[in-house]
């Protein structure tokens, strides 16, 4: 985990490269829909890297340290998932080229980039698929994939009919790798070998879970590892994942669970959801619960691992954060908090920094609207750059123990703290109510002397030996 000091406090921002930012100066040919239109499941909006690459100096601004980009590889989907060339970007995003170009002009600006490798299925154009389909039993790469029985059954399947070959989620444009080949983990491994040559920062991996074979990804961790020993590998797993999380798989996961946690708590009565939870329907919890939640979260992991998760309060699967918070704009900012400054990287959907609206499939791929400035809360923008600003090289969020402040949580007000032996600490005070509240809390909490580095209606009075903090409604603030 040495190698991964990087990870520890960065904030990285997740891009959807299709409705990040588009540059005519790309020159990409294609006819694409109106950048501000609805998101529709087929259409392209015709995002391209070197639009990303222009928007580097914004992200900069944010406090952003690295950019994950889901899949940039050519494919027929507009999220990419449906890979049919893994070494070659797509030339709707530019191509090659322009992935170099944005890679050089990211280290130049001291941030890293994170790919989403696509490794448990492909597509039907991917070549030796495309082989198999033409050639059937004949094909020498019949061992690339799971027939069962030929003609292959790719296309125009007729109601109720499947395809008769192994795929994801039973979907005939997603035809699933068969990882027990050698030619096939081969092939994966140079994959995943040669973007890390190229320069690359890490691989974010799309369900990893369903390859389940623990030496094909402990194959995969020393091939990554031999490149680059920095290199992040983060696993899309949003449950309990001690099983990868043992320091020979991955160095972290996507953390689901911990925006879980947070919007069945912060969000409370108005949570509202348009999906499930890695299949559970959430719903709101107390705050003893989110304490047990939280604790539980904890000891689940080693602490260097809890250090480098990938936390999240949202991304490309899941509603907005505006919507899952019910629209309600104080309880959203109390999420953001809290996972800002709970231990680990934290990673930024694109847009949420603006309060943008939309849940899945229907807003939450949308364009990001820079020419629409009425569209952004800049309130919200302002406290997404002052939490980076406090997390960029802080001691005590890169590597301090986490604490709820126990004597000081009264069911709606919450104080927690991270701290480091020696005395540097930082705490948080935040109240998850519509009435204000006033919360006793020790000095020896917060410091004789506490200063406030981000305050939004905290009041502190002397009280003897304690504080009494005045928090009005949806308030937070962090002493140090």
């Amino acid at each position: 985990m040495d190698h991964l000091d990087w990870v520890k406090g960065a904030v990285i921002y997740q891009v959807f490269p299709d409705r990040f930012a588009k540059s005519a100066s790309a020159k990409v040919d294609g006819v694409f829909e109106k950048w501000d239109s609805p998101e529709t499941p087929e259409g392209f909006k015709g995002g391209n890297l070197k639009g990303a690459e222009e928007k580097l100096d914004y992200l900069r601004g944010l406090g952003v340290n690295a950019v994950y980009f889901t899949p940039i590889f050519s494919s027929a989907a507009n999220h990419r998932y449906h890979t049919f060339d893994y070494y070659s970007v797509d030339p709707v995003l530019g191509g090659n080229a322009a992935f170099r170009s944005f890679l050089e002009a990211a280290h130049r600006r001291g941030i890293k980039v994170i790919l989403d490798g696509v490794f448990n299925h492909a597509s039907r154009g991917f070549f030796q698929f495309n082989h198999l389909l033409e050639n059937g039993a004949a094909s020498p790469y019949r061992g690339w994939f799971h027939p069962r029985g030929y003609p292959l059954k790719a296309y125009n399947l007729g109601p109720g009919e499947k395809p008769n070959y192994a795929c994801w989620w039973g979907l005939p444009a997603l035809p699933k790798f068969n990882t027990k080949n050698p030619e096939v983990r081969r092939f994966i491994l140079g994959v995943a070998r040669y973007w890390l040559e190229q320069g690359i920062d890490g691989w974010r991996l799309d369900v990893p879970h369903e390859i389940n074979d623990d030496s094909f990804w402990r194959e995969f961790r020393r091939t990554c590892k031999a490149v680059n020993p920095g290199c992040y590998i983060i696993g899309e797993i949003w449950s309990e994942a001690r099983r990868w999380l043992k320091g020979d798989q991955f160095d972290a996961v996507m953390n689901y669970q911990l925006s879980a946690a947070c919007i069945s708590h912060f969000g409370g009565d108005k949570l509202k959801l348009s999906q499930s939870y890695a299949g559970k329907i959430l719903k709101p919890r107390g705050q003893a619960a989110f304490i047990a939640d939280i604790e539980r979260l904890l000891r689940q992991y080693r602490p260097e691992t809890t250090l480098a998760q990938m936390n999240m309060m949202s991304s490309h699967d899941t509603d907005r954060m505006l919507d899952t918070y019910g629209g309600d704009k104080g309880r959203m900012k109390l999420a953001v908090v809290f996972s800002f400054l709970f231990p680990g990287a934290i990673n930024v959907y694109y847009g949420e920094e603006l309060g943008l609206e939309g849940v899945f499939n229907a807003g939450t791929r949308s364009g990001m609207p820079w020419n629409n400035k009425e569209l952004w809360d800049a309130g919200l923008l302002k406290l997404y750059k002052a939490l980076a600003a406090l997390r960029r090289d802080n001691p005590v969020i890169k590597s301090g123990k986490f604490e709820f402040i126990k004597g000081c949580c009264d069911g709606e007000a919450l104080a927690f703290r991270r701290f480091l032996p020696g005395g540097k600490a930082l705490a948080c005070l935040m109240n998850n109510s519509a009435a204000p509240r006033d919360l006793p809390i020790s000095k020896s909490a917060l410091g004789k002397n506490p200063r406030a580095l981000i305050n939004s209606g905290v009041a502190l009075k002397p009280a003897g030996e304690n504080f009494t903090a005045a928090l009005a409604p949806r308030a937070y603030a962090v002493f140090g």
